[in-house]
């Protein structure tokens, strides 16, 4: 039996896909003249979405390991991006937000992440995005059993 070719696995395709949209997103942001990074991105949203979110669950929600979390988290505090107070209870926590100036870039940034989804998605039927999403979950969960 022949080894498979690396380009014909169906894996490799996925994560070259996610690697040229991520590029396709990080160009976009520096054209934009925005100094943060698409994982930088996606903590602050996540925040957005989930301001009483524990740095563990948004973690697992943007699928990055902890300590990675923990470095953006700290350069985002740095540019004033979050905002670090002590937890009212448990000094070994810190309860975090998004700022303001933060607030403000991921409203000026919802039309340009738009924008990215519209190009990478150009010629591709809604009903084939929703069923592309759905396959991808069914392997997700495969992956889990």
């Amino acid at each position: 039996m022949a080894v498979e070719k690396t380009s014909d696995i169906l894996f490799n395709t996925i994560d070259v896909t996610m690697k040229k949209y991520r590029q396709l997103i990080q160009q976009s942001l520096v054209a934009h003249n925005v100094d943060i990074t698409i994982d930088q991105w996606m903590v602050l949203n996540a925040f957005n979405d989930a301001p009483d979110a524990t740095q563990q669950q948004i973690a697992n929600t943007i699928n990055k390991d902890y300590a990675s979390v923990t470095r953006m988290i700290e350069l985002l505090v740095q540019k004033k991006l979050l905002k670090r107070t002590a937890h009212a209870t448990d000094r070994r926590r810190f309860n975090l937000a998004i700022t303001n100036q933060a607030a403000n870039l991921l409203k000026e940034l919802q039309p340009v992440m738009k924008a990215n989804r519209k190009v990478a998605l150009k010629g591709i039927k809604s009903q084939d995005v929703e069923h592309l999403n759905n396959l991808l979950i069914k392997i997700i969960n495969n992956c889990e059993q």
